[in-house]
């Protein structure tokens, strides 16, 4: 049984006949084609660790007055729609266990209402997850570059309308997606929205980091530190590294399987691709696992409220 029924139906494109896949799998090479057999535990195991941590990270930012702002709040929203993800995953896994041992018995109509309830809420939690990071980017972008006049650009109301946009596109989007999955056209929407947000993230963090490198520059040709330098300019490399390489690592399989779906749906190393899917699920649930490590986890103070909230030092 596989997850996340909405990139389920993504599993392979619908002109693809069982006949092509058999032969694309032994044309292509045999066992390599086999694709990864993961276990359920794996989903529940990850679903259980995201949950708990964006869980966690919402508590703190709703406990702590002073992580009240706009970048917590879009910190918060990542935390929720991640924690969605994992719902929304556990939600259908235990759904479909449920009707598989017999233990949960409905009728075809009312079952394919669920799984598109479920579906809907899943495309929804993927979408602005997705798009909160580049909110997130666009954010700091602004406290860096426009510093003085962030309170003015980035206001409370701003900030609020940003978050309700994303969440009502992200419903809208998700229908159209369940509902028209086949269709190349949304698939292509979908890619183009993933290549978007790829672009903005690596222009702004690259924009940040030589920024950041000049400032250094200009500090170690005035006090000559260069020690200071190179470890100043290593460090904002990793971060940068780090932040550009799990977005790239984790979604971009994915996104790669459906650019495949569209460009070559029989050709027999696609479709041996295409085996592999339950493996970019997987990465896409680590996302959410490793988001908060990334984006909340870092700050000092949402660290002290954390030991609070686990401590309960309400």
């Amino acid at each position: 049984m596989s997850t996340l029924a909405p990139l389920r139906l993504l599993r392979e494109p619908s002109n693809a006949s069982e006949g092509n896949h058999s032969n694309a799998t032994v044309g292509a090479g045999g066992g390599w084609c086999q694709g990864l057999d993961i276990p359920n535990e794996l989903f529940l195991a990850l679903g259980l660790v995201s949950l708990v941590e964006n869980l966690l990270v919402v508590a703190a930012i709703l406990k702590n007055r002073n992580l009240h702002s706009p970048t917590y709040y879009f910190i918060c929203c990542l935390a929720v729609s991640d924690m969605l993800v994992s719902i929304s995953n556990l939600a259908e896994m235990l759904f479909m266990l449920l009707l598989e041992h017999g233990v949960l018995v409905m009728r075809p109509s009312i079952v394919r209402h669920m799984d598109s309830i479920i579906d809907t809420l899943i495309c929804s939690s993927v979408v602005s997850s997705l798009s909160f990071l580049g909110v997130i980017a666009v954010d700091r972008y602004i406290t860096i570059f426009y510093a003085l006049r962030y309170h003015s650009i980035m206001t409370l109301q701003r900030a609020v309308v940003t978050m309700a946009s994303v969440w009502l596109a992200s419903t809208v989007s998700s229908t159209v997606l369940i509902a028209y999955y086949r269709s190349n056209t949304v698939l292509l929407c979908l890619i183009g929205f993933f290549l978007f947000m790829l672009v903005l993230m690596l222009v702004l963090y690259i924009h940040m980091f030589a920024l950041a490198r000049h400032h250094l520059h200009s500090i170690s040709s005035q006090q000559k530190p260069p020690a200071a330098h190179r470890g100043g300019s290593l460090k904002g490399a990793v971060t940068l590294t780090i932040l550009l390489g799990v977005f790239f690592i984790c979604w971009g399989p994915f996104f790669f399987h459906l650019i495949l779906i569209v460009t070559c749906p029989t050709n027999p190393f696609c479709t041996c691709f295409f085996s592999y899917f339950n493996l970019f699920l997987i990465l896409i649930i680590c996302n959410s696992v490793i988001d908060p490590l990334i984006y909340a986890f870092r700050s000092q103070e949402l660290r002290r409220t954390l030991r609070e909230v686990v401590t309960c030092s309400w």
